[in-house]
């Protein structure tokens, strides 16, 4: 099998491609995403979920029509460094589809991800997605999706975070790389509400 086809072939593109990813929400970690693509026609969308809905670790990514394409799970226990992808909507009784593996070093963070059944298919993301500044690579080193902060083409700003550009190179599943980009979100979200939490000044001895 060529690699970068994981989830999907309808989101495999012969050329680059370039999406438009909007944060739908921005109290939650995670709470929603709508992707559009250069002709601003919807692509992917993952509802939005408040703090009594269905359980965070767990969310489902759609395409235009609603099918659910792939749902993205953090594995416990494992304090939010290992996420599962699977096919469709739900994990029970499948198989993941691929895995995220997260280690921290000083001074450095590495995300691996695996792809299962298929031996040798594994991709590395660098970068930091707080800044909204990660590359994807291949198992040869090459970039094969780009995050980036999104630019106004007719007024060259940067928007702000919550607007992301995924480019995405010929033969590199679309789908995959959202999933990617959820299961980034979540770790940056935990990441933040654990660092406030380092942070905070405490009265007790």
């Amino acid at each position: 099998m060529k690699g970068g086809l994981v989830v999907d072939d309808g989101f495999v593109y012969e050329e680059e491609k370039h999406l438009t990813v909007f944060k739908t929400c921005l109290f939650f970690a995670n709470d929603g995403f709508t992707v559009y693509d250069c002709k601003g026609e919807l692509v992917f969308r993952v509802d939005s979920y408040g703090p009594d809905s269905r359980d965070k670790g767990e969310l489902v990514l759609m395409d235009a029509h609603g099918r659910c394409l792939l749902t993205v799970r953090r594995k416990r226990p494992s304090l939010h460094q290992r996420w599962e992808g699977y096919i469709g909507e739900g994990t029970d009784g499948s198989n993941p589809i691929f895995s995220v593996r997260r280690t921290s070093m000083i001074g450095r963070c590495t995300v691996t991800v695996e792809v299962c059944g298929n031996p040798g298919e594994e991709y590395q993301i660098e970068g930091s997605f707080a800044t909204r500044s990660c590359t994807i690579l291949n198992t040869v080193k090459e970039a094969v999706a780009e995050i980036r902060r999104k630019v106004d083409a007719s007024t060259d700003v940067v928007l702000g975070k919550d607007v992301l550009s995924l480019c995405l190179k010929p033969g590199f599943d679309g789908a995959f790389a959202m999933g990617l980009v959820l299961i980034l979100d979540q770790i940056n979200g935990y990441d933040s509400v654990e660092n406030e939490v380092k942070e905070s000044p405490t009265t007790e001895d």
